[in-house]
């Protein structure tokens, strides 16, 4: 049974043969080990062509800047999951990984897609980016939707990272229809949601690597890579000044239980 389609059967990424191994046009030992930086190799993995110097000091800072925040909750999950089966090391890894979604983690992906779709209406003249920022906000509110890539709840007056990506688009003159539209979101939020609300990381990161020419679809693969390098690093400290059963225990002591009591212990 045939299910999807299957009319080019083709990948532009990497072959070998005997001698020689290919990744996207270059000879892997010839052309990138010991040659490229390992940003620059995964530039050219995911969009086939290697980066100018100005993408990757870019990708570099975005990679640095998601990769570690604390015990942010894929690194909670990552070292309970490694105090429980530490002899699966690349499970607690996954782990962590896997809650990567539109809260916490994947929230980049979701600001930049929202990000473009609403730079596409303006470059097809529905608006000007104040206007079609503005509807944007109002249709998410009225479905009771967060503005993706603002607010945070601990960085209220202003993300750090964030001004520093911003302050760094400006510097190195990268600003453009992306992080345009994320400051006209920021600029229409005190009229649209009634309150200013903080560019967080996970807005300036879509904003300023869409403007350097990173493709959307592989946005989440920032969060993605940079945090495994976190995680790596997690559990490597796990290994040797474990936390993961004092975090689960603590969990257990925090939340009280409220459902029915035990038919047993009612009996008389």
């Amino acid at each position: 049974m045939r299910i999807g389609k299957q009319d080019a059967p083709f990948t532009a990424i990497c072959t070998s043969d005997a001698q020689s191994i290919t990744v996207r046009g270059r000879d892997l030992c010839d052309d990138v080990i010991g040659k490229m930086d390992f940003t620059s190799y995964f530039w050219l993995l995911v969009t086939g062509s290697e980066p100018t110097e100005v993408q990757k000091l870019f990708a570099n800072a975005v990679l640095a800047a998601i990769a570690e925040h604390g015990l942010v909750p894929s690194v909670v999950a990552a070292r309970m999951t490694y105090a429980a089966a530490p002899e699966a090391f690349h499970g607690a890894v996954a782990s962590g990984l896997l809650g990567c979604g539109s809260v916490v983690l994947g929230s980049a992906e979701v600001a930049g897609r929202f990000y473009a779709d609403l730079v596409a209406k303006v470059r097809s003249g529905e608006g000007t980016p104040a206007e079609i920022a503005s509807e944007g906000v109002r249709t998410l509110r009225a479905t009771r939707q967060a503005i993706p890539g603002f607010g945070h709840p601990q960085h209220s007056a202003g993300d750090p990272r964030a001004l520093l990506l911003l302050k760094m688009a400006e510097e190195h003159g990268i600003v453009g229809e992306h992080i345009g539209m994320l400051y006209a979101l920021r600029d229409c939020l005190p009229e649209t949601l009634g309150r200013p609300l903080p560019i967080n990381v996970n807005g300036a990161i879509p904003a300023v690597m869409l403007d350097v020419g990173f493709p959307v679809g592989a946005l989440k693969g920032i969060s993605l890579l940079a945090r495994t390098a976190s995680l790596i690093g997690h559990l490597h400290e796990e290994i040797d000044r474990p936390i993961g059963f004092i975090m689960s225990g603590a969990a257990a002591a925090a939340i009280d239980y409220d459902g029915p009591e035990s038919t047993a212990s009612s009996e008389g």
